[in-house]
């Protein structure tokens, strides 16, 4: 697989920080939006506008991460299945951004409408907080690259074996 120049994985890694960071803003406006809700605030503004922030806004940015991620990588010496601390980054950024895409949108446009349950308004609140938490967690992640290698590669197993 070819691997990207020093600029080239730094271009990846900002796009990668920059859309990440996007989707964190998106969805504390939309944790914010949800809260103001809850609180009394006006639902024939606030949940509009939360499902055009969440369209328009915290959907695509799902999307833009999960690619600008596996693009990263696949193009750097991580890769995509070589350490644990990246395949848990992939595996919980593809079932958040599916959430995203197939729940959560959908039930926000639900939400907007003048007849709309306090139950489903509810989860305008609870789903972006529940998401903020994994979003700062996969940071943390990222920052600290906890765990090894999903499996050694054939030189740690050539080393272990020549010890024994």
């Amino acid at each position: 697989m070819r691997r990207l120049s020093p600029a080239g994985r730094k271009a990846l890694l900002t796009g990668h920080l920059v859309s990440s960071l996007g989707w964190l803003g998106a969805d504390l406006v939309l944790l914010t939006l949800g809260v103001a809700g809850q609180r009394g605030a006006d639902p024939a503004v606030v949940y509009p506008a939360a499902a055009l922030v969440a369209t328009w806004l915290f959907a695509p940015l799902s999307v833009l991460v999960w690619l600008v991620g596996v693009a990263s990588a696949l193009l750097t010496p991580w890769g995509l299945l070589r350490w644990r601390w990246v395949l848990v980054k992939l595996v919980v950024t593809t079932v958040m951004a599916g959430l995203v895409l197939f729940l959560f949108t959908p039930n926000l446009r639900a939400a907007a409408d003048p007849d709309a349950t306090a139950h489903l308004r509810a989860d305008v609140m609870i789903a972006p907080a529940v998401s903020t938490t994994l979003l700062v967690a996969l940071t943390v992640i990222s920052t600290w690259k906890p765990w090894g290698r999903v499996r050694r590669d054939a030189r740690a197993r050539r080393t272990v074996a020549a010890r024994s």
